[in-house]
């Protein structure tokens, strides 16, 4: 299964009761689906999938499954703190038509799990048990924890773990990674604000957030790498720098939502604890967004 092109983690459109809004979900999909996006992970990070019940994520995988255009490449988040868990939910959103789980690196005891073989076990004994193959999903920012090169390069050898998002901005990692992992194994990248010199160094593709808010910025990069321009690719990453740093770092997924508000998709409010925007944050996202349309 190839995952080249770019790939939104979907965010979770929530009424101002903090319900799931399905109306909403189906608007973005359908604007997503008319671009050349090459699929939507769904209860992602982005997605505030910590904040969501496993009911909510089951109907969320059912939403975005039913909207979705064909040729578009579903993939589901379902990583979560036990193995046990982690299956039976991935294994039922293969049952709704999902090809591929991201399941984020265990953390919550981090003593016991801030180990090469302890994440390898946990990855190696949920991809023996799952219906599809697995991404392995890495972002220390969040997680506090940060898998090493060697467990990924040993996890590349399992039949059924087939890349890896690196989320952590790492470019010599990614390198590192491409270097050294089974020939075949994909490596991903979830940084907008390297997503050019990541494709350059030889990440097949990307995970973004920012492409929830500025697709077709992220596709214009994409394609620009795949045609060799060089030029263009670079241009559109500088232009993209300052928004996707203010969306994923600074004012991180409230940021975000805002900026998608900008640019005609709903991204409306966060689950609570987190709050939209202040009205500085705003002014200075609609800045950096106002020559990046959506």
């Amino acid at each position: 299964m190839k995952l080249h092109g770019i790939f939104p983690p979907l965010a979770t459109p929530f009424t101002h009761d903090g319900e799931l809004y399905k109306a909403k979900l189906k608007h973005n999909v359908e604007k997503l689906n008319m671009t050349s996006l090459a699929g939507y992970v769904v209860c992602g990070s982005t997605g505030e999938s910590v904040m969501l019940t496993t009911e909510e994520k089951i109907q969320l995988f059912e939403w975005v499954a039913e909207s979705a255009a064909p040729g578009k490449l579903l993939l589901c988040g379902t990583g979560v703190e036990s193995v046990r868990e982690t299956v039976a939910l991935t294994n039922r959103a293969a049952d709704m038509g999902y090809k591929a789980a991201m399941i984020r690196t265990p953390h919550y005891y981090k003593s016991l799990l801030n180990r090469n073989d302890a994440q390898v076990l946990y990855y190696r004994a949920v991809a023996d048990q799952t219906k599809i193959p697995l991404m392995i999903y890495n972002w220390p920012q969040a997680t506090g924890l940060d898998i090493g090169v060697e467990a990924v390069v040993a996890l590349s050898e399992h039949p059924n773990i087939i890349a890896i998002k690196e989320s952590s901005g790492n470019l010599e990692k990614v390198m590192q990674m491409i270097r050294e992992v089974k020939k075949g194994f994909q490596v991903l990248v979830g940084s907008a604000p390297t997503l050019w010199p990541s494709l350059t160094v030889g990440a097949v593709g990307a995970v973004l957030a920012f492409a929830n808010a500025a697709p077709y910025a992220t596709i214009t990069i994409w394609e620009a790498h795949r045609t060799r321009e060089t030029e263009a690719a670079q241009d559109w990453q500088n232009r993209i720098s300052r928004a996707a740093q203010l969306v994923t770092t600074k004012y991180g997924i409230p940021g975000l939502k805002y900026a998608m508000d900008l640019n005609g998709y709903y991204g409306g409010v966060p689950r609570l604890p987190l709050t939209p925007p202040s009205a500085a944050a705003k002014a200075e996202i609609e800045a950096a967004f106002h020559e990046i349309k959506g």
